[in-house]
């Protein structure tokens, strides 16, 4: 049968009813996902449980009204839907869209270098990260490697090495007297390389396979690649290629006096992430969520928006825009009129999900004297006027409106006028097609952090606005019209 709804309530997602948290499942969702590869692997596990069908963009689509659907791009990029069981062609699109990518640091192609009697790990920074708070952490890697299969086919794996691996140690005082005057200012160069080892244990490795070199271990140490055929039960020469992540060890957590926070890497933006994933789900599981549904509900998790979303993977590729063109041609089984594409992007709505700045007690002259979002106070819708976030008055006013009907707090953000403005993947999508878009984030403080830090409460009330504009959206939607 064609609904999902059926698998959904066998699921776990059914278990969650309207006053239960999903904090505890975030938890888990940020434990799992110590990558961008990772983090979409572990959705796709859920949507699967959850009765959704895994297409692939490679084949010819089959599609369903009242169907549950989903697609991976480069396992860093994926896009779910379900279609209303009164969908028409030419009705619009509900989405949510968010991404799985974090500020990190990455293996660069040759990784292995020595200095002082040490093995090290050659890094390249990945996005805007504040860099000094990955000193004296516990780190490891975690992220994908090519294997070569027992009949000459290779294979595509994810890994993650859970034990602390590497440690990128700080100068003593002693040696830097100046560092609490002058700052902490490392060149990330020469100076942001993490400790593998030391030359010994370099020297006394013995590898569990005698292999012949190969440019892949010439370029890594032997010593991490045996981690990583431990991680993996391979041999090291099956290991043809490898794209990691360093990733801090320390799991994400509740704290606080009342437990009222979540201390978590990645939460920018994988609780925007999650939330819209989990809303989706649980926005179908009962048969008359989609036998009323007239348009299709939809959530995109895009990569590499920390670094400008420009790949084939990242919001500035056309992977939304032309599954939409996709699933509108499949659900046409007669000719439906001229620009069927057209018509449905402009009834659609977008709510592009990314962390938002939650205001500092320590550095409160940051914000806007008038727009100081706090943590446990709903989610922040942000405005700014030079179009860094694509918000208008009309689509703020009806992601309010969605709150409003269910009691749901919302907040608003807009940058100091002496002050440079972030960015989302808003705008670009927003300019993609013209599809009518609202930003907004759950506020959080050490955004970019290897640890960051947001409300609990909030986690909690984003869920819940997700779910209900998923739900609520067609009807709200129809009493304004702005055009006419």
């Amino acid at each position: 049968m064609p609904m999902c709804w059926m698998c959904v309530v066998q699921s776990s997602a059914s278990t969650v009813g309207a006053n239960a948290s999903i904090v505890g499942d975030l938890l888990d969702y940020l434990n799992e996902s110590w990558t961008h590869f990772h983090a979409t692997a572990e959705a796709k596990r859920q949507l699967i449980a959850a009765g959704f069908h895994l297409l692939n963009e490679n084949d010819e689509w089959d599609l369903k009204p009242g169907g549950c659907y989903f697609f991976t791009r480069n396992m860093s990029c994926l896009v779910a839907f379900t279609v209303g069981e009164k969908y028409n062609v030419g009705n619009g699109f509900h989405v949510i869209a968010a991404h799985t990518d974090s500020p990190c640091l990455k293996l660069k192609p040759r990784s292995a270098s020595s200095k002082s009697g040490y093995l090290m790990i050659n890094v390249q920074t990945y996005g805007g990260g504040l860099w000094h708070t990955w000193f004296d952490r516990d780190l490891s890697v975690a992220g994908r490697v090519i294997l070569r299969g027992s009949n000459g086919s290779f294979v595509h794996k994810l890994v993650k090495v859970k034990r602390p691996l590497l440690r990128i140690p700080t100068l003593a005082i002693h040696l830097d007297r100046t560092v609490n005057k002058d700052g902490f200012k490392p060149n990330v160069e020469t100076q942001l390389i993490p400790l593998l080892a030391s030359k010994l244990e370099e020297a006394s490795v013995e590898t569990k396979e005698k292999s012949t070199t190969t440019s892949s271990k010439a370029a890594h140490h032997p010593l991490l690649m045996q981690a990583l055929s431990d991680e993996l039960n391979s041999n090291i020469d099956d290991i043809v290629s490898i794209e990691l992540n360093v990733c801090d060890t320390q799991p994400s957590c509740l704290g606080g006096g009342n437990d009222e926070f979540i201390f978590s890497g990645r939460l920018d933006n994988l609780a925007s992430s999650y939330c819209a994933l989990r809303a989706l789900i649980d926005s179908c599981k009962s048969p008359g969520d989609l036998s009323s549904e007239q348009a299709i509900r939809m959530v995109a998790l895009f990569d590499n928006e920390e670094v400008g979303s420009g790949s084939i993977q990242g919001a500035g590729a056309p992977t939304m825009f032309q599954a939409m063109r996709r699933i509108i041609s499949c659900l046409a089984d007669t000719y439906v009129g001229e620009g069927a594409f057209e018509r449905a992007i402009r009834k659609s709505f977008l709510v592009s999900a990314d962390m938002a700045h939650g205001v500092h007690p320590n550095f409160m002259d940051k914000h806007e004297e008038h727009h100081r979002p706090e943590m446990q106070k709903g989610l922040v819708i942000k405005h700014n006027a030079n179009q860094r976030y694509a918000t208008s008055g009309v689509t703020s006013f009806l992601f309010k409106e969605i709150g409003k009907i269910h009691n749901l707090p919302t907040q608003e953000f807009v940058v100091r006028n002496d002050m440079g403005c972030g960015s989302t993947i808003g705008p670009i999508l927003a300019s993609g097609a013209g599809i009518r878009t609202v930003d907004c984030g759950i506020p959080q403080l050490s955004m970019h952090s290897v640890r960051e830090i947001c409300g609990k409460e909030d986690i909690d009330i984003a869920y819940k606005h997700f779910k209900a504009f998923y739900q609520d959206f067609s009807s709200i939607d129809k009493k304004l019209d702005v055009d006419s």
